[in-house]
């Protein structure tokens, strides 16, 4: 079943969205992209006689009840963005009666799911060489099945609109789905799109391919990087990765960011992709700074001698015209990743430049996505989001899909 050929009328529709958003020290939200994400899922079921249970979790509060992430802040948001009042459930697993009395056009927001740790469905408090855990495991899992169960028991319908979270079997991104015939259960909009994104880079390949990966370290990138060496054209490894790769071929990377256990795994990948006939990029130069902060003192140096005191935060200017050159001219690209530091104001001109190629080779017809927190928050710093084919709204979903794995909260819906 699709959201696009369900006609809602008179259904209660309960739906996981991901409104994990960042709030301020006040509880006011500093970036609504998640809310506005969902809302075509939203609004559809509304639009068509339906009412609204919403369901999401915030940050990790590891199965307590804590304030600071509870739901009830961002109410009035969810409330503006939809243009209907929203009633809020104190107790997620205690909103029966909310549910219940609710009519058609009416929202209930219910609060953060991960305040119950059978949500997560991991035991608490217990080791796993404990040997009592294996039992204590099985007893959770019996746990989260019954909280599933509540839950699916308020609605006639289950929505999956989370992206974020479609790599976690967590009651309410996968198990709940088991609560409901294939009829009524569905993929929302975004989760649609998502899907779609990630079946472009992975099975609908224009060439040149480019993947871009940036970040701190080799080793929480090393499957995707894997899955990404058969499928395509150009490989850029930036980032904090650089320095890394700079190690293992014998540089000096002063004070860099750099993960000495996995030098024999860098040369690995160079080898891997002189293997495959793919082209590996990896910086030659950065911007060092002498300090981790915006104020840092700055010069230019080589990735292979990078003077003690310093450390490299962003890359350099010959890096940067090898970057757009790899990008230029791609007709699919993956951009994962920042080139450095871009939180910081001094230290953007790397990931400004592959953002800058992106959007130029989208501009000639190429399909790019933009995925992964820090990628995300680089366009729209630059206010270059619209102008890319697709950002996605998953981190570590969107990571473990193009690693091909299969994605719990997609299989549940699916079937696969």
């Amino acid at each position: 079943m699709t959201i696009d050929n369900f006609n809602f009328n008179g259904k209660k529709a309960i739906v996981r969205v991901d409104f994990n958003v960042p709030l301020d020290d006040n509880g006011n939200i500093t970036d609504d992209t998640r809310i506005r994400g969902a809302l075509p899922t939203l609004k559809k079921i509304l639009g068509d006689g339906g009412a609204l249970i919403i369901m999401s979790h915030m940050g990790k509060p590891k199965g307590k009840v804590n304030a600071k992430l509870s739901l009830s802040q961002i109410k009035e948001a969810v409330a503006k963005a939809l243009g209907v009042d929203v009633k809020f459930a104190p107790d997620c697993a205690a909103a029966s009666d909310a549910a219940a009395s609710l009519k058609p056009g009416e929202v209930l927001l219910l609060e953060n799911l991960r305040f119950y740790p059978e949500e997560e469905g991991k035991p608490v408090g217990i080791d796993k060489e404990d040997p009592a855990y294996d039992a204590a495991k099985k007893e959770m899992k019996e746990r989260q099945k019954e909280f599933s169960k509540t839950l699916a028991s308020y609605a006639d319908v289950y929505v999956n609109d989370a992206f974020g979270t479609a790599h976690r079997r967590h009651a309410s991104t996968a198990v709940i789905a088991d609560y409901f015939d294939a009829d009524h259960k569905m993929l929302g909009y975004l989760m649609e799109k998502e899907v779609k994104a990630v079946d472009n880079i992975l099975k609908d390949i224009k060439r040149p391919f480019t993947a871009i990966m940036g970040g701190s370290k080799v080793s929480t990138k090393i499957g995707i990087i894997e899955n990404l060496m058969d499928k395509v054209d150009n490989l850029i490894l930036c980032g904090g990765m650089t320095y890394t790769f700079a190690k293992a071929q014998g540089g000096n990377v002063g004070g860099s960011i750099c993960e000495l256990d996995k030098l024999d795994l860098a040369l690995d990948i160079m080898k891997k992709a002189k293997d495959r006939g793919v082209n590996l990029v990896l910086g030659v130069d950065c911007v060092a700074g002498d300090d981790f902060s915006n104020e840092a003192n700055t010069q230019v140096c080589s990735v292979m001698d990078i003077p003690e005191g310093w450390e490299g935060l962003d890359a350099g200017p010959e890096t940067r015209k090898l970057f757009a050159n790899a990008i230029r001219g791609s007709k699919t690209i993956l951009w994962n990743g920042p080139a450095g530091v871009f939180e910081f104001d001094n230290f953007t001109a790397g990931s400004r430049v592959i953002a800058e190629a992106v959007v130029e080779a989208t501009k000639e017809g190429a399909f790019s996505l933009v995925g992964g927190g820090d990628s995300v928050a680089c366009v729209n710093k630059f206010g270059l989001a619209d102008e890319v084919s697709y950002v996605s709204t998953g981190g570590g979903a969107l990571l473990e899909a193009i690693e091909g794995k299969v994605l719990p909260g997609v299989a549940a819906i699916e079937g696969k």
